[in-house]
Protein backbone atom coordinates (compact mmCIF):
# COMPACT_ATOMS: atom_id res chain seq x y z
CA UNK A 1 0.00 0.00 0.00
CA UNK A 2 2.74 2.64 0.59
CA UNK A 3 4.59 1.86 -2.85
CA UNK A 4 1.39 2.71 -4.20
CA UNK A 5 0.82 5.81 -2.80
CA UNK A 6 4.30 6.85 -3.49
CA UNK A 7 4.00 5.81 -7.30
CA UNK A 8 0.64 7.79 -7.56
CA UNK A 9 2.13 10.65 -5.08
CA UNK A 10 4.98 10.44 -7.73
CA UNK A 11 2.69 10.13 -10.91
CA UNK A 12 0.96 13.49 -9.40
CA UNK A 13 4.20 15.39 -9.29
CA UNK A 14 5.23 14.72 -12.30
CA UNK A 15 1.71 15.98 -14.05
CA UNK A 16 2.13 19.27 -12.53
CA UNK A 17 5.48 19.50 -13.42
CA UNK A 18 4.73 18.28 -17.39
CA UNK A 19 1.81 20.79 -17.09
CA UNK A 20 3.42 23.75 -15.88
CA UNK A 21 6.34 23.55 -18.26
CA UNK A 22 3.80 22.91 -21.33
CA UNK A 23 2.20 26.12 -20.08
CA UNK A 24 5.22 28.47 -19.74
CA UNK A 25 6.88 26.93 -23.13
CA UNK A 26 3.10 27.80 -24.58
CA UNK A 27 2.37 30.98 -23.10
CA UNK A 28 2.37 33.93 -25.47
CA UNK A 29 4.83 36.31 -24.44
CA UNK A 30 4.83 37.90 -27.85
CA UNK A 31 1.68 39.40 -27.11
CA UNK A 32 1.50 43.40 -26.31
CA UNK A 33 -0.95 44.29 -23.89
CA UNK A 34 -3.05 46.19 -25.91
CA UNK A 35 -4.15 42.89 -27.85
CA UNK A 36 -5.91 41.93 -24.84
CA UNK A 37 -8.36 44.90 -24.03
CA UNK A 38 -10.53 46.17 -26.80
CA UNK A 39 -11.11 45.67 -30.41
CA UNK A 40 -9.42 46.65 -33.54
CA UNK A 41 -11.29 50.03 -33.55
CA UNK A 42 -9.75 50.27 -30.11
CA UNK A 43 -6.92 50.21 -30.79
CA UNK A 44 -7.58 52.84 -34.04
CA UNK A 45 -9.61 55.73 -32.40
CA UNK A 46 -10.61 58.79 -34.24
CA UNK A 47 -9.61 61.59 -32.57
CA UNK A 48 -11.84 65.01 -32.31
CA UNK A 49 -10.78 68.38 -32.27
CA UNK A 50 -12.23 71.35 -31.50
CA UNK A 51 -11.46 74.81 -34.07
CA UNK A 52 -12.43 78.05 -34.37
CA UNK A 53 -13.41 79.50 -37.67
CA UNK A 54 -13.94 83.05 -38.01
CA UNK A 55 -13.34 86.11 -41.18
CA UNK A 56 -12.96 89.62 -40.66
CA UNK A 57 -15.49 91.72 -42.84
CA UNK A 58 -13.58 94.58 -44.35
CA UNK A 59 -15.16 97.86 -43.94
CA UNK A 60 -14.18 101.16 -45.96
CA UNK A 61 -14.95 104.18 -43.93
CA UNK A 62 -15.58 105.95 -47.59
CA UNK A 63 -19.08 103.21 -48.37
CA UNK A 64 -22.19 103.30 -46.90
CA UNK A 65 -22.48 99.40 -47.05
CA UNK A 66 -20.68 96.42 -47.36
CA UNK A 67 -19.52 95.90 -50.25
CA UNK A 68 -20.12 92.78 -53.16
CA UNK A 69 -17.12 91.23 -52.14
CA UNK A 70 -17.17 91.51 -48.40
CA UNK A 71 -20.97 90.47 -48.59
CA UNK A 72 -20.59 87.07 -50.95
CA UNK A 73 -17.87 86.26 -48.00
CA UNK A 74 -19.94 86.45 -45.65
CA UNK A 75 -22.70 84.68 -47.45
CA UNK A 76 -20.09 81.92 -47.72
CA UNK A 77 -19.59 81.66 -43.88
CA UNK A 78 -23.04 81.64 -42.99
CA UNK A 79 -23.60 78.52 -45.26
CA UNK A 80 -20.60 77.00 -43.32
CA UNK A 81 -21.76 77.77 -40.10
CA UNK A 82 -25.20 76.07 -40.57
CA UNK A 83 -23.67 73.25 -41.82
CA UNK A 84 -20.86 72.60 -39.13
CA UNK A 85 -20.98 75.23 -36.80
CA UNK A 86 -21.62 74.82 -33.18
CA UNK A 87 -22.47 77.31 -30.43
CA UNK A 88 -23.52 80.83 -30.80
CA UNK A 89 -22.19 83.01 -33.64
CA UNK A 90 -20.26 85.50 -32.55
CA UNK A 91 -20.58 89.30 -34.39
CA UNK A 92 -18.02 91.37 -32.67
CA UNK A 93 -18.19 94.76 -33.97
CA UNK A 94 -14.75 97.62 -33.35
CA UNK A 95 -15.35 99.75 -30.41
CA UNK A 96 -14.13 102.16 -32.19
CA UNK A 97 -14.72 102.27 -35.86
CA UNK A 98 -13.44 105.03 -38.02
CA UNK A 99 -17.53 105.02 -39.73
CA UNK A 100 -19.19 104.11 -36.52
CA UNK A 101 -22.67 104.15 -38.53
CA UNK A 102 -21.18 102.17 -41.12
CA UNK A 103 -20.15 99.27 -38.85
CA UNK A 104 -23.54 99.47 -36.65
CA UNK A 105 -25.52 99.46 -40.59
CA UNK A 106 -22.98 96.79 -41.01
CA UNK A 107 -23.80 94.61 -38.31
CA UNK A 108 -27.42 94.71 -39.09
CA UNK A 109 -26.93 93.98 -42.67
CA UNK A 110 -25.09 90.59 -41.31
CA UNK A 111 -27.63 89.50 -39.03
CA UNK A 112 -30.68 89.77 -42.05
CA UNK A 113 -28.22 87.66 -43.69
CA UNK A 114 -27.94 85.17 -40.98
CA UNK A 115 -32.14 85.20 -40.72
CA UNK A 116 -32.33 84.42 -44.41
CA UNK A 117 -29.29 81.87 -44.20
CA UNK A 118 -32.38 80.04 -41.78
CA UNK A 119 -30.01 81.09 -37.96
CA UNK A 120 -32.43 82.25 -35.25
CA UNK A 121 -31.09 85.72 -33.73
CA UNK A 122 -30.99 83.73 -29.98
CA UNK A 123 -28.15 81.98 -32.10
CA UNK A 124 -26.53 84.75 -32.64
CA UNK A 125 -24.13 86.78 -30.22
CA UNK A 126 -23.08 90.59 -30.11
CA UNK A 127 -19.61 91.77 -28.84
CA UNK A 128 -17.24 94.36 -29.25
CA UNK A 129 -13.17 94.01 -29.69
CA UNK A 130 -10.67 97.13 -28.90
CA UNK A 131 -9.49 97.85 -32.34
CA UNK A 132 -7.38 100.97 -31.28
CA UNK A 133 -3.98 98.96 -32.08
CA UNK A 134 -4.91 98.22 -35.27
CA UNK A 135 -4.96 100.04 -38.95
CA UNK A 136 -7.97 98.06 -40.00
CA UNK A 137 -11.27 97.97 -38.03
CA UNK A 138 -13.24 95.03 -39.41
CA UNK A 139 -16.18 93.25 -38.05
CA UNK A 140 -14.90 89.93 -36.82
CA UNK A 141 -17.07 86.72 -37.14
CA UNK A 142 -16.59 83.51 -35.55
CA UNK A 143 -17.68 80.35 -34.49
CA UNK A 144 -16.62 77.18 -33.31
CA UNK A 145 -16.90 73.74 -35.37
CA UNK A 146 -15.15 70.10 -35.24
CA UNK A 147 -12.29 67.98 -36.96
CA UNK A 148 -12.17 64.50 -37.18
CA UNK A 149 -9.08 63.71 -36.60
CA UNK A 150 -7.26 60.38 -38.44
CA UNK A 151 -5.69 57.97 -36.68
CA UNK A 152 -1.87 57.50 -36.95
CA UNK A 153 -1.05 54.10 -38.97
CA UNK A 154 2.36 52.09 -39.06
CA UNK A 155 4.25 51.77 -42.23
CA UNK A 156 3.76 48.06 -43.16
CA UNK A 157 7.70 48.32 -43.97
CA UNK A 158 8.01 48.00 -39.97
CA UNK A 159 6.36 44.91 -39.93
CA UNK A 160 7.88 41.31 -40.12
CA UNK A 161 5.22 39.92 -42.79
CA UNK A 162 6.63 36.54 -42.24
CA UNK A 163 6.87 36.58 -38.57
CA UNK A 164 3.87 33.35 -38.36
CA UNK A 165 4.64 33.41 -34.08
CA UNK A 166 1.40 33.66 -33.37
CA UNK A 167 -2.62 33.31 -35.11
CA UNK A 168 -3.42 37.31 -34.31
CA UNK A 169 -4.04 40.00 -36.30
CA UNK A 170 -1.40 42.75 -37.71
CA UNK A 171 -1.48 45.89 -35.12
CA UNK A 172 -2.23 47.78 -38.52
CA UNK A 173 -5.67 45.67 -39.20
CA UNK A 174 -8.49 48.11 -39.63
CA UNK A 175 -6.13 51.72 -39.24
CA UNK A 176 -6.87 52.01 -43.13
CA UNK A 177 -10.67 51.61 -42.94
CA UNK A 178 -10.49 54.10 -39.30
CA UNK A 179 -8.59 56.80 -41.53
CA UNK A 180 -10.93 56.35 -44.31
CA UNK A 181 -13.56 56.88 -41.99
CA UNK A 182 -12.23 59.87 -40.34
CA UNK A 183 -12.07 61.77 -44.04
CA UNK A 184 -16.03 60.63 -44.71
CA UNK A 185 -17.44 61.45 -41.33
CA UNK A 186 -19.72 64.81 -42.44
CA UNK A 187 -19.95 65.75 -38.59
CA UNK A 188 -17.32 65.15 -36.39
CA UNK A 189 -19.05 66.25 -32.97
CA UNK A 190 -21.64 63.46 -33.61
CA UNK A 191 -18.24 61.24 -32.22
CA UNK A 192 -18.52 63.22 -28.89
CA UNK A 193 -22.07 61.92 -28.65
CA UNK A 194 -23.48 66.16 -28.59
CA UNK A 195 -26.45 65.18 -31.20
CA UNK A 196 -29.26 63.18 -29.83
CA UNK A 197 -30.03 60.58 -32.58
CA UNK A 198 -33.66 60.83 -33.99
CA UNK A 199 -36.44 58.39 -33.76
CA UNK A 200 -36.60 55.57 -35.87
CA UNK A 201 -39.52 54.98 -38.41
CA UNK A 202 -40.75 52.14 -37.03
CA UNK A 203 -43.96 51.64 -40.07
CA UNK A 204 -40.95 51.55 -42.60
CA UNK A 205 -38.98 48.81 -40.46
CA UNK A 206 -41.72 46.62 -40.03
CA UNK A 207 -42.92 46.86 -43.87
CA UNK A 208 -39.09 46.12 -44.65
CA UNK A 209 -39.54 43.49 -42.26
CA UNK A 210 -43.06 42.16 -43.72
CA UNK A 211 -41.74 42.25 -47.20
CA UNK A 212 -38.39 40.01 -46.24
CA UNK A 213 -40.52 37.50 -44.39
CA UNK A 214 -42.42 37.21 -47.83
CA UNK A 215 -39.23 37.05 -49.86
CA UNK A 216 -39.86 39.86 -51.88
CA UNK A 217 -37.43 42.41 -52.68
CA UNK A 218 -36.36 44.98 -49.46
CA UNK A 219 -34.80 48.11 -51.98
CA UNK A 220 -37.57 50.87 -52.57
CA UNK A 221 -37.63 50.64 -56.01
CA UNK A 222 -36.75 52.76 -58.29
CA UNK A 223 -38.46 55.26 -61.66
CA UNK A 224 -37.84 55.66 -65.06
CA UNK A 225 -35.01 58.58 -64.73
CA UNK A 226 -33.03 56.94 -62.05
CA UNK A 227 -30.02 54.72 -63.04
CA UNK A 228 -27.87 52.28 -61.01
CA UNK A 229 -25.11 52.77 -63.04
CA UNK A 230 -21.38 52.85 -61.03
CA UNK A 231 -20.33 56.55 -60.99
CA UNK A 232 -16.82 57.10 -63.30
CA UNK A 233 -15.63 60.05 -61.26
CA UNK A 234 -12.76 58.60 -59.94
CA UNK A 235 -11.03 56.50 -62.82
Amino acid sequence: MMQRKSLLISVALGSLVWVSGCQSNDAPQHLTAEMYHGTLLDRHEIGVTQHTEYIEVKLDARDTQLRISEIMKVRDFLRAYVDVGHGPLVISMPQSAENPQLAVGAVAEIREFAWEAGIGYEAMLGAAYDASERNETPIVMAYKSYKAVAPKCRSLADIDMSDATSNTDLPTLGCAVRTNMAAMIAEPADLLGERELSEGDLMRRSMQLDLWRQGQPTPAARGESESTAISTAVQ
